[in-house]
């Protein structure tokens, strides 16, 4: 989670990078481009973790670990709808690097990695009620 943290704390910085300088500077895209892969994949190895912990069903893909995390109640249906495409984006960012769509990666930058505080929010607020006896 302090992994995630950090790359959100990023998400803003990265934000107001203009769209000319990502779109011009290849450096720029770089730098977005791995913080955008280490915030997701800390978000998947978050959700993996708690899997584990709560011995729920193991995935088969990354997609599957919010699915399941969806399934028993811990994300809502939007969320996991939502960080079940970034995963999807995650595999993009990894496998297709060099055939990139810049503008949805732009649109995912400003749009769409809200799902990932939002995430961080649905767990903790899980981790608490499970301490609290509340689950």
């Amino acid at each position: 989670m302090r992994e995630l943290q950090d790359a959100m704390g990023g998400r803003e910085r990265y934000q107001s990078i203009s769209r000319e300088q990502f779109f011009s500077d290849r450096d720029t895209r770089n730098m977005v481009f791995h913080a955008m892969l280490v915030g997701i994949q800390s978000a998947i190895d978050s959700a993996t973790d708690l899997i584990a912990e709560e011995r729920l069903r193991k995935p088969a893909r990354y997609r599957e670990t919010f699915e399941i995390l969806g399934e028993n109640g811990i994300l809502s249906e939007p969320l996991t709808r939502d960080l079940s495409a970034l995963a999807g984006f995650r595999n993009v960012l990894v496998h297709i690097y060099r055939d990139l769509d810049l503008e949805q990666v732009y649109a995912i930058l400003h749009q769409d990695l809200g799902a990932l505080t939002a995430f961080r929010d649905a767990i903790l607020e899980h981790l608490h009620d499970r301490s609290s006896g509340n689950t």
